[in-house]
């Protein structure tokens, strides 16, 4: 069992590393799913990174339960067995988990516990409120420790939470498409744009790569090529992510993703009801305001629309609105890259932000 006292006294490490220049070690596990492969190919190339290394785990069966990496040459580094004294014999400063969310779950308490800044790409440390987690059927060993983390841990949104995930010990990387309606939403909510009793809906169109590695029945390419496919209506675990986020409730949200026959990319389609007339020119100017200097956020003028060709293999999330004639119905589209603004980049977005760099950078 971990010691919560121990925890707490953790300084950590790397903080103020961005006065004096130095360059940081980064540890990833799970470099063997699209998310993490591009997560190493991104800090291999990053002026502030010294190394890069993945790590292993085995199952306990002797096999291990992360695949071969197949871009080894990205980083140079060779791959380490999961433990502690290997986390602490590198000198690990920031362990990035692109893991499934009970590995997560599991591992980030131990890295927290030795100082180590983490930032996980799963859905295990995302979501505060308990009818929320209950979609992921977390199992705790340390229920204490759990909560601990969770607490500590911030959603690593930077356009929401910047000065929360530059001193975070544990950041929860936000899901795709929670990224994509978020950015797209929040503007118009927290200028009271929105007639929530009329609902919002938004509809998410993802690329076969935000289903992960792993082949099911669902993947196979007789399955997604030539063809259009919605799934987990009412059901997805991003839906608690989203209303969280947006202090918004289930019952006025209505979220249906599809997949598309596309290996990357989203394009999320969110209708809105207006709570008065506005023009055109008040839209643009409530997100051009909310987004000013944002780095990774691109707003398009009226009636110009984003499409997800000019979003890949970029950080960048491209939003663009139409309104109807009426000055009441709003349509927002928002695309991004799942792998980057919806994974790997945001995850360095997230760390450029926690070591004071600049968030473009390693991600240009």
């Amino acid at each position: 069992m971990l010691d919560i006292a121990a925890y707490k006294s953790t300084e950590k490490r790397g903080q103020g590393d961005s006065q004096s220049g130095s360059s940081i070690r980064a540890g990833v596990l799970g470099g063997s799913g699209y998310a993490g492969a591009e997560l190493l190919r991104l800090l291999a190339r990053h002026s502030g990174v010294q190394a890069a290394i993945p790590f292993t785990r085995s199952d306990g069966s002797g096999a291990s339960s992360d695949l071969k990496i197949t871009n080894q040459p990205a980083t140079g580094q060779k791959q380490l067995a999961w433990s502690q004294e290997a986390l602490e014999g590198e000198g690990i400063d920031v362990l990035f988990l692109a893991t499934p969310h009970e590995i997560s779950r599991e591992l980030v308490p131990v890295a927290a516990a030795l100082g180590i800044r983490v930032i996980d790409l799963s859905g295990a440390w995302r979501l505060k409120r308990d009818e929320n987690q209950s979609i992921y059927a977390l199992r705790d060993a340390d229920r204490t420790m759990a909560s601990r983390c969770l607490q500590d841990a911030v959603y690593g949104l930077a356009e929401l939470h910047r000065a929360e995930i530059a001193d975070a010990k544990i950041v929860a990387n936000p899901g795709c498409y929670a990224t994509s309606a978020i950015l797209g939403l929040a503007p118009l909510l927290q200028s009271g744009f929105v007639d929530l009793g009329r609902g919002v809906v938004c509809d998410s169109k993802s690329g076969v790569s935000g289903a992960g590695k792993a082949a099911t029945e669902r993947t196979h390419f007789v399955s997604v090529a030539d063809n259009l496919s919605a799934y987990s209506v009412f059901t997805h675990r991003h839906v608690g992510e989203i209303t969280e986020q947006l202090h918004i409730t289930t019952e006025s949200f209505s979220f249906t993703p599809h997949l598309l026959p596309i290996p990357r990319g989203i394009l999320s389609t969110i209708y809105v009801s207006l709570s008065r007339q506005h023009s055109a020119a008040e839209i643009g100017e409530c997100f051009n305001d909310f987004y000013a200097g944002e780095p990774w956020v691109r707003v398009l003028g009226a009636g110009s629309l984003p499409e997800i060709r000019h979003s890949l293999h970029t950080n960048y999330c491209d939003l663009g609105f139409t309104l109807a004639p009426d000055g009441k119905r709003l349509v927002v589209v928002s695309c991004l890259d799942n792998l980057m603004k919806g994974a790997a980049g945001q995850a360095i977005q997230n760390m450029n932000v926690m070591w004071g760099w600049d968030e473009k950078e390693g991600l240009l």
